[in-house]
């Protein structure tokens, strides 16, 4: 069974960074999409990015892109995503999840972890 652990949130005003990582054990991130996905309280799941053949491809949401960049190491079977400018909006729970298909549909994804808070203060 597929396990992954998210870490990095926090709480950090409107324009600072974070990274989150995500590290993976029972699989290889190379062989899998890994995509993050984040949650505000009373919105549903959305998509954030993903990548796939170990960097190879990736994938953003529009609202993030050219601010996030997701990356992995496959000799720590981890998967990072590093969050630049960041603005009260991208306030949620960030989950990390690994499967195959649909890269930006949730219900594509088999295992997910438990999610880190992240908090932008404006």
């Amino acid at each position: 069974q597929v396990h992954l652990v998210e870490s990095g949130g926090g709480l950090v005003q409107a324009g600072d960074s974070l990274r989150l990582s995500c590290a993976a054990s029972r699989c290889t991130i190379g062989y899998y999409f890994m995509g993050w996905f984040r949650q505000a309280p009373g919105k549903e799941r959305e998509f954030v990015a993903a990548i796939r053949g170990g960097g190879s491809y990736t994938y953003y949401a529009d609202s993030v892109q050219g601010r996030f960049t997701i990356s992995g190491d496959n000799s720590k079977n981890t998967v990072y995503l590093q969050m630049n400018s960041l603005k009260p909006d991208d306030t949620a729970v960030y989950y990390c999840a690994s499967g195959g298909g649909n890269y930006d549909d949730p219900q594509a994804y088999s295992a997910w972890g438990q999610g880190t808070q992240v908090t932008v203060s404006s």
